[in-house]
């Protein structure tokens, strides 16, 4: 079972980098012959929109602060690359998705369509679950320890799998994937990380209900899904996201 994701384009690695200064500040001219109508910071805000995943007030203080003073000049640009931004405004965190044609038809896109592995997506739904808890509980900042994500991933394998070291690789692999994404806060070789209040809004309840009852299915488990994570599909406040076959998290990994 996977989760489609919309992948950043890749040739634009690299390009948020060395912007941690303002070479054009008071000036919409940045180089030599520059036809463009964005300052600096707006620029910036715009290109790590395009680059990442996702921007939130934690992660991107700068941009985020740009993104909402300058919002609609910011979804202008977006929705000339046939993009749309969502916002949750009571998380702080803002996404790319790709826009819908009013009449059905598609439009050139520069988000790719890729899907997140079995473990990549076990994580995000213990991840979703933790933070939820977490913050009901009173918490403002939600952690993890690394291996009790691996040892959740490890509670769906099958009773016939015999792989045990294999998928247990895979698991930490996909903890590593999560972090590069951003959606887990530290480094790749970190014990305890933070949970990204961007898990929830960029993942749909509907999305992960399927997939606990696909993986039930699959690994042919005897208790409902319901009883493993009873409050994660509890009504929530409502989510930006919105899951389409090429949009489950809007982003890259």
């Amino acid at each position: 079972m996977s989760t489609h994701v919309e992948h950043d384009p890749t040739d634009l690695d690299g390009l948020v980098e060395g912007f941690d200064e303002d070479p054009g500040a008071g000036s919409v001219s940045l180089f030599e012959g520059d036809e463009g109508g964005l300052e600096h910071g707006q620029r910036h805000a715009l290109v790590t929109l395009l680059k990442q995943r996702f921007i939130s007030a934690r992660t991107h203080p700068r941009d985020w602060a740009v993104l909402v003073e300058h919002e609609r000049l910011l979804r202008s640009r977006l929705n000339d690359l046939f993009l749309d931004l969502a916002i949750d405004r009571s998380r702080e965190v803002a996404w790319k998705r790709q826009a819908l044609s009013e009449t059905g038809s598609r439009f050139p896109t520069l988000l790719h369509d890729t899907a997140w592995s079995r473990e990549e997506t076990l994580v995000l739904v213990h991840l979703r679950d933790r933070l939820r808890s977490g913050l009901a509980g009173g918490e403002t900042r939600v952690h993890v320890d690394r291996e009790d994500v691996v040892d959740y991933v490890a509670s769906f394998r099958p009773a016939h799998a015999t792989d045990e070291s294999g998928d247990e690789k895979r698991a930490r692999n996909a903890v590593a994937s999560i972090v590069k994404a951003g959606l887990l806060i530290g480094a790749v070789g970190d014990d305890r990380y933070e949970v990204s209040e961007a898990v929830e809004p960029l993942l749909p309840l509907e999305v992960l209900q399927q997939l606990l009852e696909s993986l039930q299915r699959a690994n042919s488990r005897e208790q409902p899904v319901a009883d493993a994570d009873d409050d994660l599909f509890e009504p929530a406040a409502p989510t930006a996201a919105r899951t389409d076959a090429t949009d489950a998290t809007n982003g890259g990994h």
